[in-house]
C-alpha cells in the first residue's frame, strides 16, 4: 500500500528511523570503481548522479548531473553474499588434556540487518534461495538465522544496463513482493510503499506528503520504458527440453574455447549455491573447524568423486552450469534459476552472454 511521497532532502529519516530500530543499514556506494553494498549511515553516501555502462566484459561507472542516487543496474554484488555466506565456520571440535574430543556447533551472530536499493532481480534471486535453503526438507539454520533479521528495502529499476534482461525471465524490473518497503525515484524524492508490518512501522516515521497523480505517473511509466530498453532476452522461460535434447550440441565446443572456467559468472549470480566443506586445524593439533565455502561447478573439485573427475573439460562445465541453470531447476524449483541480472555477462572476463548461448543451443525452442 502506497504510504506517501519522500522528498529527496528527507532520505536521511528512513535510515534514522532504521537505526532506532536497531538494523545495522548498508547501501549502494561506489567502491574501486563498481558499485557494491557497504555500511550506510549517511544518504549522503549514496551514489548520486551515477550511472553504470555495462556490456560483455565490461563494467564501469560513469558521473552524469542527475540528483538520483539509484540511476544505475547493480553491481557485482546481490543479496546472497548477506545470508548464504562466502565463508563460515559450521561446527569445532576440541580435544581436551584427557584426549576425550567434543563437538560444538557454531552459529552465526546474525544481527539486524537492513539493506537499501534492492533491484526487483535480487528480489526474486531471494526467493529461490529461499526455496533452497528453507523451504526443503532440512532447512539451513546458518541461512535462517541470517534471513530472519532481514530488512529489504526495494526501489524499482529505471535505468536497466545493456546486459540486463530481467524483462524476459519475469522478474523485473518493478519489485512486486517480498520486501519491506518499495521505493519509487524521481527527480525530486520518492514514491514510498510498505510492503510488510515492519515497513509499516517505518514508514509511519517518514516525513511523508501526499503523493501526486503526475508523479505516479511518472513512475509507472519510467518502469515500462525500463523494461522496453532491454535488447537482450531468454528465447524462453523454460528451456529444459531443449537444453537436454542438445547435449552435443557444437557451440558447447565453441563456448568451452573462450571460457577460462574461473568461475566469475557463478560468484557473482545472485542464485547459485554451489560449495564446497573442509577442515581447519589449529596449529596446536587440539581442536579445529568444519568450514563451509562458496564453491563452483566450473573448478576440477566440483566433480571429483573417488579418484576421478565427472566433468574434466570446459566444455562440460560450461554444459553442467547452463543445462542446470536453465533447465533442471525447473524440476527442482519449478522455474529457471535466471532472473535476468546480466551480472554473468559483464563479469565474464571474456564476455560470454548467456542469452546468446542459449539462443544458439536452444534458438526459440521450449515453452514459456
Amino acid at each position: 500500500m502506497e504510504a506517501g511521497f519522500l522528498p529527496r532532502a528527507g532520505f536521511q529519516a528512513l535510515l534514522d528511523a532504521l537505526h532506532r530500530a536497531g538494523y545495522r543499514c548498508v547501501g549502494p556506494q561506489v567502491r574501486e570503481g563498481a558499485i557494491v553494498y557497504d555500511t550506510l549511515d549517511r544518504a549522503g553516501a549514496l551514489p548520486q548522479g551515477i550511472r553504470d555502462r555495462q556490456g560483455p566484459g565490461q563494467y564501469r561507472l560513469e558521473t552524469t548531473a542527475s540528483p538520483r542516487y539509484f540511476g544505475w543496474a547493480n553491481g557485482p554484488q546481490a543479496l546472497k553474499p548477506f545470508l548464504f555466506a562466502p565463508r563460515e565456520a559450521m561446527w569445532r571440535s576440541e580435544r581436551d588434556a584427557q584426549g576425550t574430543i567434543r563437538f560444538s556447533e557454531i552459529m552465526p551472530a546474525a544481527g539486524m540487518l537492513a539493506v537499501i536499493g534492492v533491484r526487483a532481480c535480487d528480489l526474486a534471486a531471494l526467493r529461490l534461495q529461499d526455496r533452497h535453503f528453507l523451504q526443503g526438507r532440512f532447512a539451513d539454520p546458518y541461512y535462517a538465522a541470517r534471513r530472519k533479521n532481514l530488512f529489504l528495502v526495494a526501489v524499482h529499476c529505471t535505468h536497466p544496463a545493456d546486459t540486463c534482461f530481467c524483462a524476459s525471465t519475469g522478474d523485473g524490473p518493478r519489485a512486486t513482493e517480498d520486501f519491506d518497503i518499495a521505493l519509487s525515484e524521481l527527480d525530486n524524492g520518492y514514491l514510498v510503499q510498505a510492503g510488510s508490518d515492519e515497513g509499516s512501522t517505518i514508514t509511519a516515521q517518514l516525513p511523508l506528503v501526499p503523493a501526486t497523480d503526475a508523479q505516479r505517473g511518472i513512475a509507472v511509466q519510467e518502469v515500462q520504458e525500463a523494461a522496453r530498453r532491454q535488447t537482450r532476452g531468454l528465447p524462453s522461460r523454460n528451456l529444459r527440453d531443449v537444453l537436454f535434447a542438445n547435449l552435443e550440441h557444437p557451440r558447447w565446443e565453441n563456448v568451452a574455447e573462450r571460457c577460462l572456467s574461473c568461475g566469475n559468472c557463478t560468484s557473482v549470480c545472485p542464485t547459485c549455491f554451489c560449495h564446497g566443506e573442509t577442515d581447519e586445524t589449529a596449529l596446536d593439533d587440539h581442536q579445529s573447524r568444519h568450514l563451509r565455502q562458496w564453491d563452483s561447478c566450473f573448478t576440477q573439485g566440483h566433480s571429483y568423486i573417488h579418484g576421478m573427475t565427472i566433468r574434466a573439460d570446459t566444455r562440460t562445465r560450461y554444459r553442467q552450469w547452463l543445462t542446470h541453470k536453465l533447465g533442471s531447476w525447473h524440476d527442482q524449483y519449478g522455474r529457471s534459476g535466471c532472473v535476468g541480472c546480466g551480472r554473468c555477462i559483464a563479469w565474464c572476463p571474456v564476455g560470454i552472454d548467456i542469452t546468446e548461448e542459449a539462443r544458439a543451443i536452444g534458438g526459440g525452442g521450449g515453452h514459456g
